[in-house]
Order: C-alpha cells, then sequence, then structure tokens
C-alpha cells in the first residue's frame, strides 16, 4: 500500500506547530519571573500548551494522511499520546528552569525531541485500518536526532530572550522541528494490507478527531495568550504599586474611566469598587476640576500629553500623567497614564517660598534697621558735638550714647529683634549702679524692636543724667521707677529722683532732654514731662506702643 499527505494539511500543520511553540516559549519566561507555587503554575501551563501544539499538529498532519483504505482513532492510546507530549514538555522546561549550562540544555532538549517522538509513534499506534504498520530503523532514528537536535537548537536560542525576533527565530525553528520529525517519521512508515480486512476497527473518524483537536488547541492557545497578557498587565500594575504608583485608562470615545486599585487609593477612593470620573471630580479642589477637563481635552486631541497635578480636597496632591493611543488606522482609543502622590514635594515648595519670603522680609527689615540706626547714630553725634566744650568730652559723650543703643540691640538680639521686655531695657541700662540704689515696679510690657530701641536710648539719657547730677551721683541717693498699662494701648511710666544734690532748674535744654522728647513725642506719640524740683527730678512718660 502506498500513502499520502494533502499540501494543506501540511501547510496547517507547520502553521500549528509554529504559533504553538511561540506561544509556549512566551509563556516560559513568565517561568523565569516568578517563584514558588506561581512558578509551578507557569511551567505547567507552558508545558500543557506546547505538549498540545505538538498533538495538535500531528493529528492535524495525519488528517492529510490517506492510506488507501478508512482509518479510525484509538481513543486510549491518542489520549496516552497527549500524555506523554505534555510529560515530556514538562520535564525539558522543568531541567531550563533550574539552570542554563550546557548540561542542562541538552538534558531538555533530549526530552523535548524524545516526547515529540514517543508523542507521534503512540499516536501513530493509535491508528486503526486494514494495514498493518512497520518502520525503517535508520529513518525511525533520523526521526528522533532531528527531534532531539532541533528541539536543544530552539531551547538555545530562546534562553537568550533578546528580542521577539529571538523568540521568533526560536518558536520556527522548534515547530519545524516538530513538523520536520513528524514528515521524516512518516516517511519510515511501512504499510502492509491486512488479509481479509475491508474496514478497520471501531474508533473515532478523521475528520470528527482533527475537528475536535484543532479548536480544542486554538482554544488553549488563546487562554494561554490571554494569561500571559494578564501576567503581564499584572507584573506591571505591582510594580507601579512598589513604587507607590497607580495606572490609570480612560478608554474612548465613551469616556469610561479605570483605575488600579492603587490609583483609587491615592486619590482617596475604595480600592475595591469602579470608580467614575464623576467620583474622581468629588476629590479634587475646584480649581483643579477645570484646569482637569482642559487638560483632557488637549491631550484627546494628541496636541500634548496629559501631565499636571491634582490638588485634593484633604489637602494632599498627586501628579497624574497619561498620553494617548491610537489603532492602526489612527482612531483614538484610549488615554492611559500613571499616578503619583507629590504631596511632600508640593510642602516642600511651598516652605521653600515660605523660606524665601521670609529671608527678603528679614533682608528689608534689616535695611530698614540699619538706616534707622545710621540715622539715630548721625543725629547722636551732631548734637553731641554741639554740646561738647572739647574733643574729649564730645569722645566721652558719644561713646557712652553708642554703648546705650548697643545694650539696646543686645537685649532685642535676644529676642531675635522681635520685641523686648520694659524691665530688661531698665535693667541693662541700671545694671553699673548699686542694686539698692535702684527701684523698679512695673508689670511685664513687652515692646516691639522700634519702640524698644527709643526707650533704650530714654532710659539711657535718664540714667546719665542721675549718674552725673543726680540721685545715683551719691551714696545715699536712689531711684524709683515705676510703670503702669497698657491700658487702652497707653503705657504710663514715672522716673523719680530722691536723695541726690539739689536741682538747679536751668532755662537752657540739654541735648538728653532733646532726647528724651524726641523719642517719646514724635517717634513713640506720646507725652514726656520733666520735672526739676529742688527734692529730684522726675520724668512722667507717657506712649502708646506699635502692635507687634
Amino acid at each position: 500500500m502506498h500513502h499520502d499527505h494533502l499540501s494543506i494539511f501540511v501547510l496547517l500543520s507547520v502553521i500549528v506547530a509554529v504559533f504553538g511553540s511561540w506561544t509556549a516559549l512566551d509563556l516560559f519566561q513568565r517561568v523565569r519571573s516568578h517563584g514558588g507555587s506561581d512558578r509551578l503554575t507557569w511551567l505547567a501551563i507552558s508545558a500543557v500548551v506546547m505538549g498540545s501544539s505538538i498533538w495538535s499538529m500531528h493529528f492535524i498532519a495525519m488528517l492529510g494522511f490517506d492510506p488507501g483504505s478508512p482509518v479510525s482513532y484509538d481513543l486510549g492510546l491518542t489520549a496516552l499520546s497527549l500524555v506523554l507530549a505534555i510529560g515530556g514538555t514538562a520535564a525539558a522546561f522543568l531541567a531550563l528552569s533550574r539552570g542554563q549550562s550546557l548540561q542542562r540544555l541538552a538534558a531538555a532538549g533530549t526530552a523535548m525531541g524524545v516526547a515529540i517522538g514517543v508523542m507521534h509513534y503512540v499516536g501513530m499506534a493509535a491508528l486503526r485500518m486494514a494495514a498493518s504498520l512497520a518502520y525503517d530503523p535508520a529513518l525511525v532514528a533520523l526521526s528522533l536526532v532531528v527531534a532531539i537536535a532541533a528541539s536543544t537548537a530552539a531551547l538555545v536560542a530562546a534562553r537568550r530572550d533578546r528580542s521577539a525576533v529571538w523568540r521568533a527565530g526560536a518558536a520556527l525553528v522548534l515547530g519545524l522541528a516538530i513538523a520536520g520529525m513528524h514528515y521524516t517519521a512518516m516517511a519510515a512508515l511501512r504499510l502492509t494490507p491486512l488479509p481479509g480486512a475491508e474496514t478497520p476497527a471501531p474508533g473515532a473518524p478523521p475528520l470528527v478527531m482533527a475537528v475536535a483537536v484543532a479548536a480544542g488547541t486554538i482554544l488553549i492557545l488563546i487562554l494561554a495568550l490571554g494569561a500571559a497578557l494578564y501576567d503581564r498587565r499584572m507584573s506591571v500594575l505591582m510594580a507601579l504599586d512598589a513604587g507607590g504608583a497607580g495606572y490609570w485608562e480612560l478608554t474612548l470615545p465613551d469616556r469610561t474611566l479605570i483605575a488600579s486599585p492603587g490609583a483609587k487609593a491615592l486619590l482617596g477612593l475604595p480600592p475595591d469598587r469602579p470608580v467614575s470620573q464623576a467620583d474622581v471630580a468629588r476629590t479634587l479642589t475646584p480649581d483643579t476640576i477645570a484646569r482637569r477637563a482642559a487638560s483632557l481635552e488637549i491631550a484627546i486631541t494628541g496636541d500634548h500629553d496629559h501631565d499636571m497635578e491634582y490638588g485634593l480636597t484633604d489637602g494632599r496632591w498627586v501628579r497624574v500623567r497619561g498620553r494617548l493611543f491610537r489603532g492602526r488606522s489612527g482612531r483614538p482609543l484610549k488615554l492611559a497614564g500613571i499616578i503619583v502622590d507629590i504631596t511632600d514635594r508640593q510642602r516642600a515648595y511651598q516652605e521653600l517660598a515660605a523660606s524665601k519670603d521670609r529671608q527678603q522680609l528679614l533682608l528689608n527689615e534689616l535695611n530698614h534697621r540699619v538706616k534707622n540706626t545710621l540715622a539715630t547714630i548721625q543725629a547722636i553725634a551732631s548734637a553731641t558735638a554741639r554740646q561738647s566744650r572739647d574733643m574729649p568730652d564730645f569722645k566721652e559723650r558719644f561713646e557712652a550714647r553708642l554703648i546705650a543703643l548697643s545694650k539696646t540691640h543686645n537685649v532685642l538680639n535676644a529676642q531675635g529683634w522681635s520685641s523686648a521686655q520694659l524691665r530688661d531695657l531698665l535693667e541693662q541700662e541700671l545694671s553699673p549702679y548699686p542694686a539698692d540704689q535702684v527701684s523698679l515696679l512695673g508689670p511685664a510690657i513687652e515692646l516691639p524692636a522700634e519702640d524698644g530701641l527709643a526707650v533704650g536710648m530714654v532710659f539711657h539719657e535718664l540714667a546719665t543724667n542721675a549718674a552725673k547730677y543726680g540721685a545715683l551721683s551719691r551714696a545715699g541717693g536712689h531711684v524709683d521707677v515705676t510703670w503702669s498699662g497698657p491700658r487702652d494701648g497707653e503705657v504710663a511710666l514715672t522716673w523719680s529722683e530722691r536723695g541726690g544734690p539739689p536741682v538747679v532748674a536751668t532755662r537752657r535744654q540739654g541735648f538728653g532732654s532733646r532726647l528724651i522728647r524726641m523719642n517719646i513725642e514724635t517717634a513713640l506719640r506720646g507725652e514726656a514731662r520733666l520735672n526739676y524740683a529742688v527734692t529730684g527730678f522726675s520724668a512722667h512718660l507717657r506712649f502708646r506702643p506699635r502692635s507687634g
């Protein structure tokens, strides 16, 4: 008997073998990227797909087999051939997954090649027809060599995993190996008619077997590819979650929003519920809603990517980026992108801006105070020069007043130039004199820095006058300073001296008196009454400190 093969089934069997090999090798990449039970699951899926594609290739090719008599198949042996194909492929993938040394590659290639060969010959044993089967031993050996060599070459190419081109090449080599082995083995087949056998034993008809095998295999391949795509998607989502980012899609043209659990959590939405445009809008500040709508419209036209920062109602900030994806026809399919939390960065920017504002304010304040201090020193120098008898006298007076100004600065520095306590200013000026000659009584009153400078100069003039001409010039003299307020924003202070030399009134107003009046009446918008009673000098001061 002779046998024949229809070319359409030869081509179809080769296509199925190549496509199945591509799918199986692509799935095998998932084995490398997983561990534990997930690794074994993907290895099993890869083996099922590879074994099924080898098995289906065989039976699709056998659909074109015409021995010249009716053919049917034994279901038990047919099923056994499938189990052997899957088992041999699983052994090959398992060996390769545990290492890629030359020894393991050789073992994996041998396991896969033998699996292809054994599956073929068991599948041929399932044939039921009016003829006996025999094989040419040389061609049988050659078919196994072809299967093992091509399988090993395919696995070598697959392990490089450089690009889709390498995997395509590996799938082509492996698919041709399966087909090459099949048709080499078929060339080894020798059919001998059986006398008196006109019909084969009962079994599945070839057409029914081929259609069922093809449909089942296509379904397996589609499911396997879907699983691979799903796994890739989940890997990307897990990587985004690990990096604190979320994924989102806006399908077009219906504008349905899809978001990963991480993206929902970043927006403050429940991760386990569907999300809508209205849900997102409720989490945004009013100005963000308008800017987001405008940015999305521009992104949908394809002019620019969607890239903006969302202010959330809970005070946080997120950055959302997305890009338009089109189909082959150019029709917009979706906007897709990521979302990340930038609250810390936004707060850092705000703190930096506030710091710059504070720095500028301090510089302006420093410039203002330096100008005021220089103007005060200029006024002191000019007035002291007019009142001095000679240069030594000028030097003594001028230095004393500069030291007083410096002491006031010391009090202000201790408070960061924000304010000064009235009592601290008095204690600083009266510290050189015996404590039993000074009495201070009054509540705590805090003066702004600029008012502190003016009051400090007044206290210096009063203390200097008392030390030179008044109560502090004698051991028995005494200075009483009392104050009250602020009442209705006004401070009242009385400086009284007793026990000093008799006061000699003079019509001529000295610089000290003018300086006191200038600071109280002009700088502090108050009133200064100086009393030169014979029993002791006194000063009654009233002024309104600036607020803050």
